[in-house]
């Protein structure tokens, strides 16, 4: 059964956008059709648009489910740096950082000089007239809009590297392949850059709360070999050359578990997981193994 999801809380701001990236396909024939389901979301337009899959989100949006680190690492940033978004549906989030609208959003920040690139990555293009009129008006490249690949096509070469990465329920959300979006994202992270993200209805690292949805699985599951369930933070965690913040948000509904990933070091090692059910959803049902004997909690 598809879960056609979205957090109440946010509407006191605005429903986030839900534009998601998911990296690598299982190869499995089985996952075939859920994917194909998943594909038709991502492609949705007008009133065919599933309901939890919307694509205006703000930076003030960011601001209200991202942990208070989020607020301080982007304010810091300044002309030199780079900021990517990930799963950023219309590119509202730049577009507010670009202007002066939300300038106050960005904590501690001296707005008198110029601010970060940024790039926005979406599967499809969603663009409105409002990029177009704010990028004129920027210099050349000061914000770009990636689209029509999925996150693990993008090179080095052709993205660069990023001093902040955010991904509000976008590829990490969605993606058929978490180990290789990791993999990915802190490549595409600077040492001592951080990542923001967010899963909802998980086993919290506490593991004091139930799925959201009874007689239901967690949205996102991780197990070993045995079939012992592994907390998201606890795997997170066990990744090499990072620091992990955990923040789970019960009173959201379904509740939510924030993370906010620092990059320590240059040799970043992912345990590896295997995709073992997907179920097309916004976000999508999943369940991964941990394929790494050495890595077992």
């Amino acid at each position: 059964m598809m879960k056609n999801l979205h957090i109440v809380a946010l509407l006191l701001v605005q429903v986030l956008s839900v534009t998601a990236l998911h990296a690598q396909s299982p190869a499995e024939p089985e996952f075939s059709d859920e994917l194909a389901k998943q594909k038709d979301i991502y492609q949705s337009k007008g009133d065919a648009v599933p309901e939890g899959y919307v694509i205006g989100r703000s930076l003030l949006s960011y601001q209200f489910i991202l942990s208070s680190d989020f607020n301080r690492a982007l304010a810091s940033l300044g002309p030199k740096d780079r900021w990517l978004d990930i799963g950023a549906g219309e590119g509202r989030a730049i577009l507010d950082y670009c202007t002066s609208k939300y300038d106050a959003v960005l904590q501690g920040a001296e707005r008198g000089g110029k601010k970060a690139k940024a790039i926005a990555i979406s599967i499809e293009d969603r663009r409105t007239h409002q990029w177009y009129q704010v990028a004129a008006g920027l210099e050349e490249k000061q914000i770009q809009y990636k689209f029509g690949k999925r996150f693990r096509e993008y090179s080095r070469e052709e993205l660069g590297q990023f001093q902040v990465i955010t991904d509000v329920l976008g590829g990490f959300s969605y993606t058929a392949d978490l180990s290789l979006f990791m993999e990915r994202a802190l490549g595409f992270l600077e040492v001592n850059g951080s990542l923001h993200t967010l899963l909802q209805d998980v086993r919290s690292e506490q593991g004091t709360n139930k799925p959201h949805y009874p007689g239901s699985p967690y949205l996102t599951e991780i197990v070993n070999p045995d079939g012992s369930g592994v907390n998201v933070c606890a795997w997170l965690r066990s990744i090499s050359c990072v620091e992990v913040t955990c923040e789970l948000k019960a009173a959201w509904t379904p509740p939510v578990e924030v993370y906010r990933i620092r990059k320590t070091c240059a040799d970043v090692r992912v345990p590896r997981l295997a995709p073992v059910h997907f179920e097309a959803g916004t976000p999508p049902e999943r369940r991964f193994q941990l394929k790494d004997v050495s890595a077992q909690f």
